[in-house]
C-alpha cells in the first residue's frame, strides 16, 4: 500500500502501511529529545507579501515568500495540503548555488492565500492564478522564469505551462509525481486522509508527529513547513475529533517509563478540565473534500508535459515510477530525469540539497544562469 500512495497529491507519502492512526503510540529509542519547536520564515526567505488580483468573483489575495535579486525567477508550487513553506530549506540552499530569485506561492486555498471561492480547485483555475499573480508581480515583460512544482503543484505547473500562462517560461521542473502511478494511487487516498490524526494540541506535536510518522523526514523542513500545514482552531469546540486524547500517540524519548499511579491520575483530570483552554490545531485543508479535482489534475499528465516546448527536469524519488508515454519520452530524449532514492514522496524537504544540486546542475548546463562565484558543484 505504500509503494502505491507514494506518489499521491499530498505533499507526503503515507507513513505506514495501512496508514498511522491518531490514537498511535510512536516510540523512538532511548536519547538526547529532539527539538520540534517552529522556525520562522524568515530564516529562509528575504520578504514575504501578499499580491491581490482580480477574478471574477472578486480580488483574491496570494500570499508569496521570495528571495534573491538576480537571474532568472524560479516559481515554486507546493504539493496539495501543503504551502510555500514547505520549499524554505529548499530556498536557502538553491540560493548559496546558483543566481536566481525565488519566488513561493501558497497556492488557491492552501496556506495564508485567501480567495473568495476557496472550493475552486480545478487545474484551469489555478494555473491560472499562476499567470495572473506573475502578471501582478512582474506587469508585460516578466523575466526568465523555470516553473517548479512538487506532487499537485507538479501537475498544476503542467497544466500552467501547457497553457502558455507564462510567456516568459524558461524551463518546467516536475518532483515526484507522474500520471499512472498517481492515478492508480487516488482510489485509496481517502483512506490514507482518514488515517491521520484529526487535530494536535500544539504546532509542535503536529511537526513531531509528521517527523516521526514520516511525512517529512527532514526535522528541519518540518519545523519551518508545517505551520503552512496546520492552523490554530479559533474555537475548541469547532475541530474535528477533539478530545482530552489529542496529541496522545507521541512519546518523548526522555519520557520515564513508569509514572506512579497517582500523580498519573491527577494530570489526567488537569488536562480534562484544560483540554478547551489549548490551542488545539487542525488541517489548513481538508483534502478530502477536494477529490473531485484530483482525476483533472493528473489525466492526461504524461502527454501534457511531454508537449511542452521549454526544458524540461523530472525529478523521482523512485526508479520505478514512470508511466508509458514518459518511459518513450524518455528514450527519445524530451526530458531529462534524476532519481533521488531514499527520499519519501516530499522530495524536496527530505533532500533539498540533492534537488538544489540537480536543479542547479540542469539550470548551467542550459545556461539559464551561473553558479555563484565561490561554489564548488
Amino acid at each position: 500500500m505504500e509503494k502505491q500512495l507514494h506518489l499521491n497529491l499530498l505533499a507526503s507519502r503515507p507513513p505506514l502501511a495501512g496508514g498511522l492512526q491518531s490514537s498511535s503510540k510512536i516510540k523512538m529509542g532511548p536519547g538526547r529529545k529532539r527539538d520540534f519547536s517552529p522556525l520562522p520564515w524568515s530564516h529562509y526567505f528575504e520578504t514575504m507579501e501578499d499580491v491581490e488580483v482580480e477574478n471574477e468573483t472578486g480580488k483574491d489575495l496570494f500570499r508569496i515568500y521570495c528571495s534573491g535579486a538576480h537571474g532568472p525567477v524560479l516559481l515554486l508550487l507546493h504539493g496539495g495540503g501543503h504551502s510555500a513553506l514547505s520549499w524554505a530549506v529548499f530556498t536557502a540552499v538553491i540560493c548559496s548555488r546558483i543566481n536566481c530569485r525565488v519566488v513561493a506561492m501558497d497556492l488557491r486555498a492552501h496556506g495564508d492565500s485567501k480567495v473568495k471561492n476557496p472550493d475552486d480547485l480545478s487545474a484551469d483555475t489555478m494555473a491560472k492564478d499562476i499567470g495572473k499573480v506573475v502578471e501582478m508581480l512582474y506587469g508585460e515583460n516578466p523575466p526568465p522564469i523555470m516553473i517548479i512544482g512538487h506532487s499537485m503543484g507538479g501537475a498544476i505547473a503542467v497544466h500552467t505551462a501547457a497553457a502558455n500562462h507564462i510567456p516568459s517560461l524558461l524551463g518546467l521542473c516536475v518532483i515526484d509525481v507522474v500520471e499512472g502511478t498517481a492515478m492508480d494511487a487516488l482510489n485509496s487516498m481517502q483512506n490514507f486522509l482518514r488515517s491521520r490524526p484529526k487535530t494536535f494540541k500544539s504546532l509542535e506535536n503536529a511537526i513531531e508527529w509528521s517527523v516521526k510518522s514520516g511525512q517529512i523526514r527532514n526535522t528541519e523542513s518540518a519545523r519551518v513547513s508545517m505551520g503552512g500545514q496546520v492552523k490554530k482552531c479559533e474555537e475548541s469546540t469547532s475541530c474535528p475529533g477533539v478530545s482530552n486524547s489529542i496529541g496522545e500517540g507521541i512519546i518523548e524519548e526522555e519520557e520515564e517509563e513508569e509514572v506512579e499511579e497517582e500523580s498519573n491520575k491527577k494530570r489526567m483530570k488537569e488536562d480534562d478540565q484544560e483540554v478547551k483552554k489549548e490551542s488545539i490545531f487542525t488541517w489548513r485543508v481538508e483534502l478530502s473534500k477536494t477529490e473531485k479535482y484530483w482525476d483533472g489534475w493528473f489525466r492526461g499528465l504524461s502527454a501534457l508535459f511531454l508537449t511542452c516546448p521549454a526544458p524540461k527536469l523530472l525529478l523521482l524519488a523512485g526508479v520505478d515510477r514512470l508511466d508509458k508515454d514518459l518511459t518513450i519520452g524518455q528514450m527519445q530524449g524530451k526530458f531529462q530525469m534524476q532519481v533521488l532514492p531514499q527520499c519519501g514522496h516530499a522530495v524536496h524537504e527530505d533532500a533539498p540539497e540533492k534537488v538544489a544540486d540537480a536543479l542547479a546542475t540542469f539550470m548551467v548546463r542550459h545556461k539559464f544562469t551561473e553558479f555563484k562565484e565561490g561554489y564548488l558543484c
